[in-house]
């Protein structure tokens, strides 16, 4: 008998919840879901492209320094073919050749007319 007292009264209580309960509360259990899957997504995405952040980040600096090298290529004695269009960008990439130079292991500036170390 006590069982079954505490089946109506635990049926009572859902059904007043059930009854108090708005019509939107759908609504707010999705509003709920979708941060928590928009942060599990992101997890994800973050797990599957960390690995390859330091290779990526690797491949494009190996990049700007063969175009460093290709834009003033012609002031460091090599011949460069495409020195008439680079001429023009030297100016532009010149704040950056002091970082270039040390990485590529010159430890002094190569130029005599920039004032860089």
């Amino acid at each position: 008998m006590k069982n079954q007292d505490n089946n109506d009264l635990s049926n009572q209580v859902s059904d007043d919840l059930v009854q108090s309960t708005p019509a939107s509360s759908g609504d707010h259990h999705a509003q709920e879901i979708a941060p928590w899957w928009q942060r599990f997504a992101e997890g994800l995405n973050e797990f599957y492209h960390a690995p390859y952040r330091q290779t990526m980040a690797r491949a494009a600096r190996d990049e700007e320094d063969f175009f460093m090298l290709l834009m003033f290529a012609e002031s460091l004695g090599i011949d460069n073919p495409a020195s008439f269009y680079t001429l023009e960008l030297q100016p532009l990439f010149l704040e950056n050749f002091h970082e270039w130079h040390t990485r590529m292991g010159m430890d002094r500036c190569p130029f005599d007319h920039v004032g860089c170390c």
